[in-house]
């Protein structure tokens, strides 16, 4: 591992306040939650993502950036490498090229089968919740998406990932609402309107993901 350094960590984030001076107001948020997930998973745990339809979409793409090559190039560890060619010579040499290491990541909104299935036979707001119940561990992250803060079924989500001792992440808009209140640090980005809260999303979780590839490639 190449671990990343706080003076790393700290130019990652002003080219991130260079290119969109309004995240200066979170600068230090972004610094927090990506030590909390650092932390997870070093302590072998992995991240939940919830979020609804566009925050369910950015939720499917930090999953995406996280469990495959985002901006730099990743090795497979040694030890698989060693382990998978005792298991199949051939299918290891079609896999190991292609294949790369993950950092966990599961976007909850992914699921349709068990979603729809909590629609219609239970409630559709508990269906974060369900899943947080199931998959959640105490070194495990729950991170929440809310534009406004106040989604009941990610709201629903964060009291059952506190029941579970997970640590909670909240991304938002200006305010925070609820969110912040369940939060362990809770991302505000300074806007208001659900489109240019979103848009402020984005460049936000991108460094996170960045910070932590660069700390454990």
């Amino acid at each position: 591992m190449a671990f990343i350094n706080s003076e790393a960590k700290l130019n990652h984030i002003h080219h991130l306040v260079q290119r969109y001076p309004q995240l200066d107001a979170v600068k230090d948020s972004i610094s927090l939650a990506f030590e909390i997930i650092k932390e997870s998973y070093k302590n072998g745990g992995k991240l939940l993502i919830a979020g609804n339809g566009g925050s369910a979409s950015d939720a499917e793409h930090i999953a995406g950036e996280l469990m495959k090559t985002f901006a730099k190039k990743r090795t497979l560890p040694d030890s698989f490498v060693s382990e998978i060619k005792k298991v199949d010579l051939e299918i290891s040499e079609y896999l190991l090229p292609k294949m790369q290491p993950g950092l966990p990541a599961i976007a909850l909104s992914g699921h349709a089968s068990l979603n729809t299935a909590c629609i219609n036979d239970i409630d559709g707001n508990i269906t974060f919740a369900q899943q947080v119940y199931g998959y959640g561990k105490s070194e495990d992250v729950l991170l929440g998406i809310s534009t406004s803060g106040n989604s009941k079924n990610i709201l629903y989500a964060c009291a059952v990932a506190k029941a579970k001792k997970l640590k909670i992440i909240g991304l938002t808009g200006e305010g925070g609402g609820k969110l912040k209140q369940y939060s362990d640090i809770c991302i505000c980005v300074p806007e208001t309107e659900t489109y240019k809260i979103q848009e402020l999303h984005l460049p936000v979780y991108h460094i996170i993901c960045m910070m932590l590839e660069d700390y454990f490639f």
